[in-house]
């Protein structure tokens, strides 16, 4: 495992910045593709089966469900950092007011171009928001947590949960289909591309030098919160989020 120490408040503008554009993003991300009526990513497809069955908005059933996930991280000893706490409100919030802005989406070509475009923007705001190094949102610490906890592989875990999601979503009565493939197809290049292009670069100690060309490059990029300690420990893109 690639571990890299970053101090604390090492770049900090820039990182809450990135946090919090990656964060709000990403709910226009998840917005675009309601409009484009193809299918969504997992999750919205269970966030809007939820509010297809309570009335509800599905911003306020994204973050009634990131609270609820949440809360799984108690048993199996999960650390939320800054970017966990944002992640269930700001996400929730910015998609909401997305779908208010966005008017529905008439026609195959536009619905293609509108869920091309959400699938992308999706990528962009994943490197933002988990390069920025404020901790994972509530599903991807579940996700590494329950690696952690079974010693399972990431991508068996993802993959459990992901399609555990999407039946349940679907039975409730959110919408799969092409958009759905399409963002598990993409979603992981997009995501580890943005990653690296986005990463926030550590400072050295008192040699004065700048990051190392790896870290630059975004080879080590955290996931993980601030353990408190003045540095904050990194997992690799691959480990904490992406599919092994």
């Amino acid at each position: 495992m690639s571990i890299t120490a970053v101090p604390r408040g090492a770049h900090l503008t820039r990182r809450l910045i990135q946090l919090y554009v990656g964060l709000a993003l990403y709910g226009t991300s998840a917005a675009l593709l309601v409009r484009a009526g193809l299918g969504l990513e997992p999750w919205g497809v269970l966030h809007q089966g939820l509010a297809e069955r309570t009335g509800l908005s599905i911003g306020v059933v994204s973050i009634i469900v990131g609270a609820a996930v949440l809360l799984l991280w108690i048993p199996i000893r999960q650390r939320p950092g800054l970017g966990t706490v944002s992640n269930v409100f700001v996400v929730g919030i910015a998609m909401d007011g997305s779908l208010a802005l966005v008017p529905d989406v008439h026609g195959l070509a536009a619905q293609i171009a509108v869920m091309a475009a959400g699938v992308v923007v999706n990528g962009v705001a994943t490197g933002l928001y988990i390069a920025a190094r404020f901790g994972p949102g509530p599903r991807d610490g579940l996700m590494t947590g329950l690696h952690r906890l079974t010693g399972r592989s990431i991508r068996l875990v993802r993959t459990l949960l992901e399609v555990a999601v999407v039946v349940t979503g679907f039975l409730l009565g959110g919408t799969l289909g092409a958009g759905t493939v399409v963002y598990a197809l993409a979603i992981g290049p997009l995501a580890q591309f943005f990653l690296r292009f986005f990463a926030v670069g550590a400072e050295t100690g008192a040699d004065g030098g700048g990051a190392g060309k790896g870290e630059a490059r975004g080879e080590a990029v955290a996931s993980a919160p601030d353990d408190g300690d003045g540095a904050v420990t990194a997992r690799t893109p691959e480990q904490a989020i992406l599919p092994e």
